[in-house]
C-alpha cells in the first residue's frame, strides 16, 4: 500500500520480523506476479489481483472502510480473514467535524473571503453568528468516530442524540440518548447538525435521500465525515439550492476526486475538504502499529484485532 509503506516502515518490519519474507509489490503488474505465493496482503487488492491468489489467508486493510473489498463476492465467500485499522482515525476526524461546525457557526468561510478582499464589514455578521449551546447534534452511527465526536460536541454545549444499528446502553460519554436506526427520521427532525458517521454498506447506501432530507429543519446542516454515497448527492444539491437546509460540510463524496463540474464546488453554503480529516502523522503511525500487532498474532496463531464482518460490510 503506497499510502502506508515507506522506507522507514520497511526497515522496521524487516527488523521486527526477521523470519518473514516481505515483497514490496507496489504496482498492479508486480502484485499479479507475487500474489500467487503471498500469505498476507497489506492494502486493498483489486478483484483481478485477488483472483490470482493461491495461498492468501489474511488481508490487512490499512484504512477503516472496506466497502470496495466487500463488493468482491469471491472475497466475501472465501475463508480469507479481513482486518482493518480502525481507531487511529477517530480523534482527528472528530476534530475535523467540530471544525466544520464551528466554521459554519462563525461564518469562517465568509470571513476568509472578506480577508482576501481586504473587506471589514462587522454588520454583515451581526446576529448571524450561531451559539452552539443548547443546539442538537444528531449522529448517524455511534462507532469510534461517532463517540469521539460526541465527547467533543458536548464540550461546546451541544445536546447529542444518536441512532445506531446495535443497542447501546448506557449511552457513551457525551450522548444523551441512543435509538435504533428505525428512528433515523425522528433524529433528523430534531437535528441542527446532522452528522454522518456510519460505514458505507448495502444498508446505508443512499439512505439519506430526498424523502429524508425534507425532515431536516431549514436552518440545519449536514456533515458527511465517514463515506460518500450514504447521502444521495443529487437530492442534497436540490435541498441546498432550494434552501430547505442551510448547508453541508463534506469531507467525503460519492466520486473522489469530486468532479470539477459538480455544483457543490460553487455553493456558498457548502464546505468541502478532500477526504483529509484523519490524515495526521499519529494516524499513520497508529495504522502501522496495528499491522505490526496483527502480524505478530498471525505468526503466533493468535486471534486478530479488528476483524471485519465481510457480510455486514464493516
Amino acid at each position: 500500500d503506497l499510502d502506508i509503506m515507506d522506507e522507514q516502515f520497511s526497515r522496521d518490519l524487516e527488523s521486527s520480523f526477521p523470519d518473514v519474507g516481505f515483497i514490496y509489490a507496489l504496482s498492479p503488474s508486480e502484485q499479479l506476479i507475487h500474489i500467487k505465493e503471498a500469505d498476507v496482503y497489506l492494502g486493498y487488492p483489486s478483484r483481478e489481483i485477488l483472483l490470482e491468489a493461491e495461498k492468501l489467508r489474511w488481508i490487512a486493510c490499512t484504512g477503516t472502510g472496506i466497502d470496495t473489498l466487500v463488493s468482491i463476492r469471491e472475497l466475501v465467500d472465501s475463508e480469507i480473514v479481513l482486518t482493518n485499522a480502525r481507531g487511529p482515525h477517530a480523534e482527528p476526524m472528530a476534530n475535523h467535524t467540530i471544525g466544520m461546525i464551528l466554521a459554519f457557526a462563525h461564518r469562517m468561510n465568509e470571513t476568509m473571503a472578506d480577508q482576501r478582499a481586504h473587506r471589514w464589514d462587522t454588520m454583515k455578521y451581526n446576529e448571524r453568528i450561531i451559539d452552539l449551546s443548547g443546539q442538537t447534534m444528531g449522529l448517524f452511527g455511534l462507532g469510534d468516530i461517532g463517540r469521539a465526536i460526541a465527547r467533543k460536541a458536548s464540550a461546546f454545549g451541544l445536546k447529542v442524540l444518536a441512532v445506531n444499528k446495535t443497542p447501546v446502553d448506557p449511552p457513551p460519554l457525551g450522548v444523551e440518548e441512543v435509538w435504533g436506526v428505525e428512528r433515523i427520521d425522528d433524529l433528523m427532525k430534531l437535528s441542527d447538525w446532522f452528522v454522518v458517521t456510519v460505514p458505507l454498506t448495502k444498508n446505508t447506501c443512499g439512505v439519506i435521500d430526498k424523502r429524508r432530507t425534507k425532515f431536516l429543519k431549514s436552518d440545519s446542516r449536514i456533515i458527511v465525515i465517514s463515506r460518500g454515497g450514504i447521502v444521495n448527492e443529487d437530492d442534497l444539491i436540490e435541498a441546498l439550492r432550494s434552501k430547505s437546509i442551510a448547508g453541508a460540510g463534506l469531507d467525503s463524496t460519492i466520486m473522489e476526486p469530486l468532479p470539477s463540474d459538480s455544483p457543490l464546488w460553487d455553493m456558498s453554503n457548502v464546505i468541502i475538504s478532500p477526504h483529509i480529516s484523519a490524515l495526521t502523522p499519529e494516524m499513520w503511525q497508529g495504522r502501522k502499529d496495528i499491522f505490526k500487532e496483527n502480524l505478530s498474532r498471525f505468526i503466533n496463531g493468535e486471534p486478530f484485532t479488528y476483524v471485519c464482518d465481510k457480510k455486514a460490510g464493516y
